[in-house]
This record gives C-alpha cells, sequence and structure tokens, in this order.
C-alpha cells in the first residue's frame, strides 16, 4: 500500500476514534497507525502536502488526551518520532503542533509513575525534539516538566536519570528564561550538589550531560569558577576530546562538541584551551573522524573546528595541524603511486576536508558549506603570515580544481530546491576563491608562480560560469539584470573572457562569445583592452607552438650525446652558460661532434626560458593595466571603512557611556522613590497619632462635662489632678509633634534639594542627548552618501538608530518619573500644610482647655475660702 492511501485510512481511524472512543476503533487506529509507521517517512512533513498535516494534527490531538489508550499513545508518540527524522520536521512540529507541550503534558499526567514505558518514551521523544532548539518559558507545561526533570534528577532510578539529564541539558542551552527560572528555584542548591556527585558516574554520557548542564547554569557564577577554573579545565579538555574521538555513539558526541563549543564562548576557558600542551594532538583525532562516512560525526566535527577559528589564539594552531605534511610513509605510497613530490605533501586533514567538500548537493550539503567556510577561514590565517609554507600552496593546487568541479553541474531540471542548493554552494566557492586571490596576490615567492597561473585559469572559469547563471537568472531574480550588466562593463572582466575566447575548449568559447554578445552593446564595455589581451594570449600560444616544435626535434637527438654532458648540465645551466661565452675551457676539454648539438639544445631551453618570461611580463602587464582602477577602488574602500569602523566605535562608545549614566540616575531615583515611600508611611503614623489625640480630647471633653455635674469637693479635686495630669501628657505629645513636624520639614527641605539637583542632572543629560542626536544625523548624512559602496554598515547605522530611539525611550521614562516623583512631592507639601493648621487648631483647642483649668482652680479656691469663714 503507497504512503498515500495509507494517510487517508489512518485519518479515517482517527475521525473514527475521536467520534467513539470504542474497543474497536482503537485497535483500527492501533493498526493504521502501526502500519504508516513501516512506511518511509523522511521528509514527509516538509513536502507541504496537506493530508500529513491532517494526519499528524489529529494524533497529536489524541497523544495529549489523557483519556485515551496509553498503548494507542505510545504508538502515535512513536510514529511522531519517526516523521521527526530532519530538522525541518522538527521545527515544524514544535511551532505548527505544539508537540513539545503535548508531550509535557502526557508526562506530567502520569508524573505518579515515572518509570513507566509511556513516561520514558516520552523523555527520548522530547530530547529528539528540543535539541538545538530553544523551548520558550511560556509554553504550556514547561514548568511541570522542569520540576519533574529535577525531581527524577535526584532519585535513585538509573533508568530515568539519563533521559532526563539529556532532556534537562537541552532545555538549559542557550535559553535565559529556563535557566533564571530554575535558579529561582528553593531546592537549586540540592540539584548542584547531585549533579556535582554525577560527574563521578561510570558513564560517558552522564557526565557529558552533567557537564553541559552546570555549565549552562553556574559557568559565569561562583560555582562555576571553581567547577572550570584552572587546576580542572585541562582535564575536562582532555575528558570532552576523548569522548569526542572514542565516544560509542553519535549522540554522546554531539553533545560533547556542543559542550566544548559552549565553553569556547567563556574568554578565559578558550584562553586556557590556547595553552593547552596536548591540544595539536587532540585536533589530529578529531579531524581522523573525518575521513568517516558519517555525515552526523563529520558535521559536528566541522561546527568545532568553526567554533575554534573564532578564537584567535586558535586559529594559526588549527592551521599547522590542518595542513601538516603527511607523514613520510605516505609520502613514499604517494610516490609510489606516481603523484609526485607535490602530491606526497598534501595533508591526511586537508584531504578528508576536500572529500567533505565534493559531497553532492542532495546529501550532506550542509557539511559541504561546514567545509568552505572552515577553509575560508583557515586559508585567510595561513595565507596572511609572513611566510607561506610549501605546504599550504600545493594544498592550494589540489583545491583548485576541485573548487571549479564544485562550480559546474548545476541541471534546472531537478527542481527549485536543487537550485537554490547549487546557488549557495556557487556563493561560498566564489568567496573562498576571491579570498585566495586576494591573499595570494601579495605574495613575491617564485614557488607562487604556478599557483597564480593555475588559479587564473580556474577563478576565469568560475566567473564566467556565475556570468552564464546570472544570465539565465536576471529575468527570474530582482536587480539581477542590473548587477550582471554592471559586471560586464567593469575592466576587470577582460582576462577571464580573452582566456574563453582564445580557448581550445569548445564550451569555454561558446560561453565566452554568448557573453561577448551581451557585452559589445554596452557603453563602457573594455573592447580594446580585450583585443590587447587576445593578441597577448594568440602570440603566446603561437610561440609555445614553435617551441613545442623544437622541443620535438631535441627529443630525436642520440641519447648518449646528452648523457657525456649530463654531469655538467646537472650543476647548473648557468655555469654551463659561462663556458659557452668564454669559450676557451670547452675547447679544451670537449670536442667532439656532438657539442654543436648540446648547444642547440640549451639554446632552445634558454629561448623557451625567454619566451616564457616575456609571457608572463606580457600577463603582468595586462594583469597592471586590469588591477590598477581595482587597487584604488579597494584602498579608497578600506580607508572609507575604517574611517566608518572609528566614528561606529566612538559612537559605540558615547552610546556606553550614556547608558552608564542613565543606569546610575535609574539607581539614584529608585532609592528616592523608597526615601519617598518611607515619608509617607511616618505621615501615616502621624495621621493615626493624630486620632488618637482626637480621641483624647473628646475623652477630655466627657471629662469636663463629668467634673459639671459634680458637686464634692473631693471628687472636684480628683478630677482635678487627673486633668493636670492629662493636661501634662498632652503638653508632652505636642512637643513631640512639633519636633516631628521639624525632623520631616527639614527632610522635605532635603528632598527637594536631592530632586533640584536630579533636575539639573536631567537636564544635561537631555542636552547632551540632542548633542549625539546632532552627531548622529551628521553621520546619517554621511552613511548615505557611502551608501552604494559600503551596503554592509547599513545594518549597523540602523542598529545605531534603534539604539538611540531605546535611549529616547528610556529617557522619556525618566522624565516620567521624574514628574511622578514631583506630584509625590507637591502632594506630600499639601499634607505638610493641612498637618500644621490642625496643629494649629489643636494648640487653640489646648489654650482654651489650659484657661478654662485655670478657672475651675479659681472657683475652687473661693469655694474654699467662704467655708473657712463659715467655719469660724
Amino acid at each position: 500500500m503507497d504512503m498515500a492511501t495509507s494517510l487517508k485510512s489512518l485519518l479515517l481511524a482517527v475521525q473514527q476514534y475521536r467520534d467513539g472512543r470504542t474497543a474497536q476503533n482503537a485497535a483500527q487506529l492501533q493498526k493504521q497507525v502501526e502500519e504508516v509507521s513501516g512506511l518511509k517517512c523522511d521528509q514527509l512533513l516538509s513536502s507541504g502536502q496537506v493530508l500529513p498535516r491532517e494526519c499528524v494534527s489529529g494524533l497529536v490531538e489524541l497523544a495529549g488526551n489523557p483519556n485515551t489508550n496509553q498503548t494507542l499513545t505510545g504508538s502515535i508518540i512513536s510514529l511522531l518520532a519517526k516523521l521527526a527524522c530532519d530538522d525541518d520536521s522538527r521545527e515544524i512540529l514544535n511551532s505548527s503542533y505544539n508537540l513539545t507541550s503535548t508531550l509535557a503534558s502526557v508526562i506530567h499526567c502520569h508524573s505518579a509513575t515515572a518509570g513507566e514505558p509511556l513516561v520514558l518514551q516520552c523523555l527520548q521523544v522530547l530530547q529528539k525534539l528540543t535539541y538545538n532548539t530553544r523551548v520558550f518559558q511560556s509554553t504550556n507545561y514547561i514548568h511541570e516538566l522542569i520540576a519533574f526533570l529535577m525531581t527524577n534528577i535526584q532519585s535513585q532510578n538509573e533508568d530515568i536519570i539519563m533521559p532526563c539529564l539529556g532532556l534537562m541539558a537541552n532545555l538549559c542551552r542557550d535559553n535565559h528564561s529556563v535557566q533564571s527560572h530554575i535558579k529561582s528555584l528553593d531546592n537549586v542548591k540540592r540539584f548542584y550538589r547531585t549533579l556535582i556527585n554525577f560527574l563521578a558516574h561510570n558513564s560517558l554520557t552522564v557526565v557529558i550531560f552533567t557537564l553541559s548542564i552546570l555549565a549552562s547554569l553556574t559557568l559565569n557564577e561562583k560555582v562555576g569558577e571553581k567547577l572550570f577554573d584552572a587546576k580542572n579545565i585541562h582535564q575536562t579538555f582532555q575528558l570532552v576530546f576523548n569522548i569526542i574521538v572514542n565516544g560509542n555513539g553519535t549522540q554522546t558526541r554531539k553533545y560533547s562538541v556542543d559542550l566544548l563549543i559552549d565553553l569556547l564562548k567563556n574568554p578565559k576557558i578558550a584562553d586556557h584551551l590556547t595553552k593547552y600542551q596536548h591540544f595539536s594532538a587532540c585536533v589530529s583525532q578529531v579531524l581522523g573522524l573525518l575521513q568517516s562516512k558519517d555525515p552526523d560525526s563529520a558535521g559536528k566535527v566541522l561546527e568545532l573546528l568553526l567554533a575554534m577559528c573564532s578564537v584567535s589564539g586558535l586559529r594559526s594552531l588549527l592551521c599547522e595541524v590542518v595542513f601538516r605534511p603527511a607523514a613520510p610513509k605516505l609520502r613514499a605510497v604517494s610516490r609510489r603511486q606516481g603523484t609526485g613530490l607535490d602530491g606526497g605533501r598534501k595533508t591526511e586533514s586537508g584531504l578528508a576536508l576536500v572529500q567533505w567538500l565534493s559531497s553532492p548537493v542532495d546529501g550532506a550539503e550542509s557539511c559541504s558549506l561546514q567545509a568552505l567556510q572552515l577553509l575560508n577561514e583557515l586559508l585567510e590565517e595561513a595565507l596572511g603570515a609572513e611566510s607561506v609554507s610549501e605546504c599550504v600552496l600545493s594544498f592550494i593546487e589540489m583545491l583548485l580544481p576541485v573548487l571549479l568541479g564544485l562550480l559546474r553541474g548545476l541541471d534546472p531540471s531537478q527542481g527549485d530546491a536543487h537550485i537554490r542548493k547549487h546557488c549557495h554552494r556557487i556563493t561560498h566557492v566564489t568567496s573562498l576563491l576571491l579570498n585566495i586571490l586576494r591573499l595570494i596576490e601579495p605574495v613575491s615567492y617564485p614557488c607562487v608562480t604556478s599557483v597564480v597561473v593555475c588559479f587564473s585559469q580556474v577563478c576565469a572559469e568560475a566567473l564566467l560560469t556565475t556570468l552564464e547563471l546570472m544570465s539565465k537568472l536576471r529575468q527570474q531574480v530582482k536587480d539581477m539584470e542590473t548587477s550582471f550588466y554592471r559586471m560586464l562593463q567593469d575592466q576587470r572582466i577582460v582576462t577571464p573572457l580573452s582566456l574563453a575566447l582564445t580557448s581550445q575548449h569548445r564550451e569555454r568559447v561558446q560561453t565566452g562569445l554568448s557573453l561577448l554578445f551581451e557585452a559589445t552593446p554596452l557603453p563602457d564595455f573594455p573592447s580594446l583592452v580585450l583585443g590587447e589581451s587576445m593578441a597577448a594570449n594568440n602570440a603566446y600560444c603561437q610561440r609555445e607552438a614553435e617551441l613545442s616544435v623544437k622541443r620535438v626535434a631535441v627529443q630525436e637527438v642520440p641519447p648518449f650525446s646528452i648523457l657525456d654532458c649530463s654531469s655538467g648540465s646537472s650543476r647548473s645551466v648557468h655555469s654551463l652558460v659561462d663556458k659557452i661565452q668564454n669559450g676557451l675551457e670547452l675547447q679544451e676539454q670537449v670536442k667532439d661532434s656532438h657539442v654543436s648539438e648540446i648547444i642547440d639544445v640549451y639554446e632552445q631551453k634558454l629561448s623557451a626560458f625567454a619566451s616564457k618570461e616575456s609571457r608572463l611580463q606580457d600577463l603582468l602587464d595586462a594583469k597592471a593595466l586590469a588591477l590598477s582602477q581595482a587597487d584604488r577602488l579597494i584602498a579608497q574602500y578600506r580607508f572609507q571603512r575604517a574611517q566608518a569602523e572609528a566614528e561606529a566605535c566612538k559612537l559605540g562608545c558615547l552610546l556606553k557611556e550614556a547608558e552608564r549614566r542613565r543606569e546610575d540616575l535609574q539607581g539614584e531615583l529608585s532609592s528616592q522613590v523608597l526615601e519617598v515611600e518611607r515619608s509617607k508611611a511616618d505621615m501615616e503614623e502621624l495621621l493615626q497619632h493624630n486620632a488618637r489625640l482626637q480621641q483624647d480630647s473628646e475623652e477630655h471633653q466627657a471629662l469636663k462635662g463629668a467634673y459639671n455635674s459634680l458637686l464634692n469637693r473631693s471628687e472636684s479635686e480628683r478630677l482635678l489632678k487627673e486633668l493636670q495630669t492629662a493636661h501634662i501628657s498632652l503638653t508632652k505629645q505636642n512637643d513631640t509633634l512639633r519636633k516631628n513636624h521639624e525632623a520631616l520639614q527639614l527632610q522635605h527641605e532635603k528632598m527637594v534639594s536631592v530632586l533640584e539637583e536630579r533636575e539639573e542632572e536631567i537636564r544635561s543629560l537631555r542636552s547632551d542627548l540632542q548633542q549625539k542626536n546632532s552627531d548622529i544625523t551628521g553621520l546619517r548624512g554621511e552613511l548615505r552618501a557611502e551608501e552604494e559602496k559600503v551596503k554592509e554598515k547599513d545594518q549597523e547605522r540602523r542598529e545605531l538608530e534603534e539604539t538611540v530611539d531605546v535611549l529616547r525611550k528610556e529617557l522619556n521614562k525618566t522624565e516620567q518619573a521624574r514628574k511622578d516623583a514631583s506630584i509625590k512631592a507637591s502632594s506630600l507639601e499639601l499634607q505638610k500644610s493641612q498637618l500644621e493648621t490642625k496643629l494649629k487648631q489643636k494648640e487653640d483647642e489646648l489654650n482654651k482647655h489650659s484657661s478654662m483649668i485655670a478657672m475651675i482652680h479659681s472657683l475652687s479656691s473661693g469655694k474654699l475660702k467662704s467655708d473657712v469663714n463659715l467655719s469660724l
């Protein structure tokens, strides 16, 4: 049964089971799922067909339903795991179907029985799905999944520890939100201790998973500094390299490479690796993995080497290892096979790189692109050195024909995907060729001549192939026609076009004629220079033909005549020329009949050398004429680029300084806000205290009424004493309130002065920002003038503008916060004035109370005198 029929039956079974969850429908769906699992499902989701997507949608829905049978759920998850066979399919399952959250919900439902096969299956599929994929913290059931993983990692169940560690390593890698969530948990220290204990585990896979989790969580903290310090880091390097080289499976090797790449992002650890004494030997063993046929292992090795190239101290060491000559035994074998001396100098690692470089487009295309990028980095480092070794030059001689072969083979009938991949590879190949040409031209060693001659032919054919591709795609691609005609009018097109028109290969001549037909009507096409270059090429071909005739005549000379003077010719051609010029020693020692023939042989050799020298001189003159303008443009571009980079660095420094000052002001403003909140709390306490005073005043009024109703003198005296005591306490409270009011007034004055200082700083910052805005406006004008020549700086300018906009928004926020603080200060002023009014009212009331007490006292003293008189 074919795939389409099986998918239709599967979709029908899913709908039937969804309508009625009977045992018969479950068995039918189980059968259809197993049938589809037995078919080839490669790139089924990435094909864009509707039927597979509907089937996957229904299966994911059933897998996430807790009412689905566990056996059926396991079969569905197995089928989904088989569909996730490539990166595109995994991305579709994550983004379009939320399979990660579905599997996390299944694990959450069965978290009580963590050791059952369904949970282990979900963990394994999740580890496969989340590899090199960032899972957002907003994903459903992600927090529950993290808690489940931490709990089971700290358990004693060996069967579940390894998949939990692998999944945790995926979730933590390059995911700051998940890292922050784990660090905020209460049991994180216990979790760290458990992970550190795992470093002594007997399984290397468990050790690598543990190191990866610790590197993600603690690399920039104190725990990570102790764990990856100078004492332990060399042992870690040795362990990781051993696992990469001698790992039992691809999974362990992948995680080991990822761990080493993450460690290289730390500058201290990268510096330790440059000083690692076994680095060259370890890299040699890692490069040996490129000789295998496994594209996954080769891809991870190339990814690791590219990451090492990003560290400046490791690039030169990598060049020494990659371009190191082969062993003497290998060189002897290569000589026996007829490859010659140069073939013996080719490196084992370089040959492995070239092998992956020429992999098919529809096969391991990622390995091919990674190999191109790696060679670009390494050759830039090797050719940019003060002295270039013969091994590097021989490797370039071997590399150039391979690169030329990669530029061929474009077949439009194989579909758009094949053309897109082929064009992507052509872009990297042409970039590598241009970098080699740029780096190899300043080298003035005699051994580079053959490389330059071969390279000119390779570059000519590469450029013509690229132009032919642009000619075919100019109607389908935007702005392709403009770029095509601009390149045809470039002065540098002369050399490759003349080589094609004077070539002995029919295909090259036809390509050159088609391009010439397109370029002739253009106004700035260098037709005169092209004619001179073609004439020079024809003259060179004619001289080569004449010399070839002479060489054939020389080969007919009897062999014994050449053998008689072989000892003299082996010493030096120049010594023989000197002997021929003086004529004395030659007449005394050589007087046989073959002297003239020998002289003719060496005269022909000398004439051949002279013709080659004249040909090289002609080529150099033509190249100097064609590249003079290019050198001037390159110099101008480098100057402008350096100037733009300097301006960009200056702007970056200014923006960093403004950001630092903004952060300082933000911190001071937050402290002031805290002080205002504290003041507000003090005011609330004062209001409560005033309420209590009001209650005391009301009690005083009640006491006054009670006093008026009392007639007994003893009771009046007692009430008087109580009133006096209350008056004293009220006086003390009044003094306390006055002191508090004065302290609050002083604090308010300090806050007002601090706010004025902050306003002055904000005004100065605003003037600085206006100045920076004016500077940025000027730089925008300069960058628009350079837009056609330096398009790469456009993106950097946009990023700078976005950063300035962010700063403006932050400044507006700061200004709004300052206004809020001013409003709060004014509200505090209003509250202070209200408190002063209330205090004045209280003082008036206290004065009234004092006068009333005095009256009562006077009345009581008058009554006492009258009683005394009556008794007398």
